[in-house]
């Protein structure tokens, strides 16, 4: 699937290729530099539900989402929920419906709570396309700032990746990657949103698999010709990091392969400007995968958003002081931003034990679990909640309220139920681990 050694796979080099054929812009002012790491500091208990690291345990609780969590244990695949929220547990109607005219016609983004410009725009499926994060090189990715939902999470030996769902700027970008391969979890945000899914192949086991499901349609792989509209980009690099994907010209390819772009009914769930109550302020927001990989969110209080930094050099010995810099959209020329950020605490597990040698992760983003939602510089622990495979999350507080979003772009970052978290004042740290 990834090159084991980690050293020629940061450049790029893999002994697993495999291509196979099946068919956003937020300006904010530069943020200031970054400072050291800070000094790790346990957050107050008194403040959340679970310790650290992340163990749910199995207490008296009238939260009824706590009398549900039991320490956990090694998860197991499962492609369907095998739990159940009971609706009582929800102590508010969940109705997310999108804003329609008379006509039956959406006027806002289901995904940003953002009003359209033209809501013909919104008349089609929406499109998530996997966005390389590694090796170094690829970066700035084009178009991230366009994306109205940006996931990322761990891939393997050490590496995240990105998933960008677009539904209202997909007529804008004419260039969308560098797209890479697919894994397990891209089918839940493929369900979540109704999507169809852009991507470059996909290791045997995890194509396979693909090829089974019932939205094998809506998979669209890297394939030759110009339907789908996958194109080398003008970047001087190897082909395999350089391939690209035009959503200005997915329309016609779809209207000529007759694949289904009808409207589909989404959510991103709920929005509001009003700021949230919350005893927690956050400045920063660190999520630290791997020395080969770690960001952090930087809360710009003037235009309401947070600007991502993304780490310039890997932490390998002698280095011991992480190094970061502002990552920027090479297609709209912007630096990336996010009104909301949400760290989900998810399991990782193993389709089965053979795929652990290799690191084939398949995150269970299924059931519920422990969630932060941060937005307007506060923080809201959380609990996140997917209780069928075709619905999107549902994002509450601890005593089961839906949570408002602000409306603009969230960007999720997607951590194992075992990373460990720290507090130091308003700065705050995820550093992942998988069970």
């Amino acid at each position: 699937m990834m090159d084991k050694n980690h050293q020629l796979h940061r450049h790029g080099i893999s002994f697993y290729f495999f291509t196979f054929f099946l068919a956003v812009s937020c300006a904010a002012p530069a943020a200031p530099a970054s400072t050291p790491d800070p000094t790790t500091v346990p957050l107050q208990s008194q403040y959340f539900s679970t310790p650290t690291p992340f163990q749910p345990q199995a207490v008296a609780s009238p939260d009824p989402y706590l009398a549900l969590s039991t320490p956990q244990v090694a998860a197991t695949f499962t492609p369907y929920p095998t739990k159940l929220i009971n609706s009582q547990d929800i102590s508010v109607p969940v109705d997310a419906a999108p804003l329609v005219d008379a006509n039956g016609v959406t006027l806002y983004n289901p995904l940003t709570g953002l009003p359209v410009t033209d809501p013909a725009f919104l008349q089609r499926r929406p499109l998530a396309i996997k966005v390389a994060n590694s090796p170094d090189y690829v970066r700035p990715q084009s178009s991230l700032t366009l994306a109205d939902v940006v996931y990322e999470y761990y891939i393997e030996w050490g590496d995240t990746r990105f998933i960008a769902v677009f539904h209202s700027n997909d007529y804008v970008s004419e260039r969308v990657g560098p797209v890479r391969s697919g894994r397990y979890f891209d089918e839940n945000i493929a369900r979540m949103y109704h999507s169809f899914l852009m991507f470059k192949g996909a290791d045997p086991r995890e194509m396979g698999y693909f090829n089974t499901l019932d939205i094998s349609s809506l998979l669209i792989s890297v394939g030759i010709g110009n339907c789908p509209p996958y194109f080398i980009g003008h970047y001087k690099r190897e082909s395999y990091n350089n391939v690209f994907f035009n959503p200005t010209k997915w329309e016609a390819c779809v209207n000529k392969k007759g694949l289904d772009n009808s409207p589909q009914t989404i959510s991103g769930g709920f929005f509001s400007e009003a700021i949230p109550q919350s005893l927690l302020n956050v400045t920063r927001i660190y999520s630290f995968y791997s020395v080969y990989n770690y960001n952090y969110w930087e809360y710009d209080p003037v235009n309401r958003v947070y600007v991502r930094y993304q780490e310039s050099k890997d932490l390998v010995p002698p280095r011991k002081v992480e190094v970061y810099e502002p990552l920027t959209d090479d297609y709209t020329k912007q630096p990336v931003t996010a009104e909301n950020v949400v760290v989900l605490l998810v399991p990782y597990i193993f389709t089965n034990q053979n795929q652990a040698e290799d690191e084939v992760y398949n995150p269970s983003l299924i059931d519920f679990g422990d969630a932060y939602v941060f937005r307007d510089g506060v923080a809201i622990p959380a609990r996140w909640n997917r209780t069928a495979i075709d619905q999107p999350i549902l994002l509450t507080t601890l005593d089961g309220i839906p949570i408002y979003m602000r409306p603009g772009q969230t960007f999720y970052q997607v951590m194992g139920v075992t990373s460990k978290q720290i507090q130091n004042g308003s700065e705050w740290r995820f550093e992942f681990a998988t069970p």
